[in-house]
């Protein structure tokens, strides 16, 4: 598929489908990424469902804080749970899914909506561009790390559970390089100070979410039939946030004046996006196998890029999911049991 600024322009003024309402009262929900933006109106529709509980990650305390005071003032829900999680930091990921699972257990909902939105580079402490390690390889590594207690709360439920990962309409743009599609590690090559620099920060972001489109099917395609865990990439579409903070920092600048007008002319709310991860999460409960690995858009179930059906992309996925697998084994040593128990080969 492909989507012209014409069908960007349209969606954008279409009317937003009202958010997804559902009983959560048994269910357990983590938002990562939720003290600011889509994900903190996310919290807020979530809390007015009344889960047992729901499980608010942020890297901030303060702002975590917060975010969980002010959704207990204007809904009531007085089970909201703090928990920090730094996605810029493997081992932050690695200690927030070892306690989760000492302390929880079941998890019946994933949201992964945590992300950064850099203009320059920069390296992680783990020594990655921070773009990749925090939108792509650290939402995998915590989203793998929590399938046993997705698994585990799919098994207990009469529905599977739902992994969530927030993508964007922005993976249509991407088409990679051939240097990059023909490399056996991509993830390394475009995470070089050299590639990024010359080539590749103005689309960062982009490919970020290209490969989180790339995880979702690729897990999907490996998931045992019978695993009661739906997986699903969710677009929120085109709304304010403050995740283009760093553009607006940019006083008087072009990109900044350009970002203003866009925003103005065509931005949802931030509480409309918030309905589509909303709408990821519980949406289709009826009709589980249409939604399994789909990228999801607007309410509904949309056809993903035209890069990702062909046969490069597919070799690319499949490349992309190998070497993340790699890495992710380097980091925890949970990861391969996990792919051993629960994945196909």
């Amino acid at each position: 598929m492909k989507k012209s600024a014409l069908n960007f322009y349209i969606e954008q003024w279409s009317t937003v489908p009202p958010v997804e309402v559902v009983d959560l009262s048994a269910e357990t929900v983590l938002v990562v990424g939720a003290n600011v933006g889509i994900g903190f109106e996310a919290s807020k529709h979530f809390a007015r469902m009344q889960p047992a509980r729901l499980i608010m990650a942020c890297r901030s305390e303060s702002k975590g804080k917060a975010a969980v005071a002010e959704i207990e003032q204007e809904t009531g829900y007085n089970g909201c749970e703090l928990r920090i999680i730094d996605l810029a930091d493997f081992a932050s990921v690695v200690a927030f899914a070892d306690k989760f699972e000492k302390e929880i257990g079941g998890l019946h909902i994933l949201v992964m909506n945590a992300g950064v939105l850099q203009p320059a580079f920069q390296l992680t402490t783990d020594g990655w561009e921070s773009m990749l390690q925090v939108n792509y390889l650290a939402t995998s590594l915590l989203s793998l790390l929590l399938i046993p207690q997705l698994v585990a709360a799919g098994r207990k439920s009469s529905r599977p559970s739902r992994m969530v990962i927030v993508s964007s309409d922005v993976h249509y743009l991407v088409n990679p390089t051939e240097e990059v599609k023909a490399s056996a590690k991509p993830l390394e090559t475009l995470s070089s100070k050299e590639w990024s620099i010359l080539r590749g920060m103005q689309i960062r972001y982009f490919e970020s979410n290209l490969f989180k489109v790339f995880f979702v099917r690729a897990l999907t395609d490996r998931l045992q039939s019978i695993t009661p865990l739906s997986a699903v990439a969710v677009s929120p579409g085109y709304c304010y946030s403050q995740f283009r903070r760093s553009f607006h920092e940019r006083t008087f600048s072009l990109i900044n004046i350009i970002v203003t007008i866009q925003e103005r002319l065509l931005a949802s709310t931030t509480e409309q996006g918030s309905r589509q991860l909303v709408f990821a999460a519980v949406g289709k409960r009826d009709d589980e196998e249409k939604i399994r690995g789909a990228y999801l858009s607007r309410g509904r179930v949309e056809e993903v890029a035209d890069f990702v059906l062909s046969d490069e992309g597919h070799k690319m996925q499949d490349t992309i999911w190998k070497e993340t697998i790699d890495i992710l084994s380097d980091v925890s040593d949970k990861i391969a049991p996990i792919i051993q128990e629960y994945l196909l080969p």
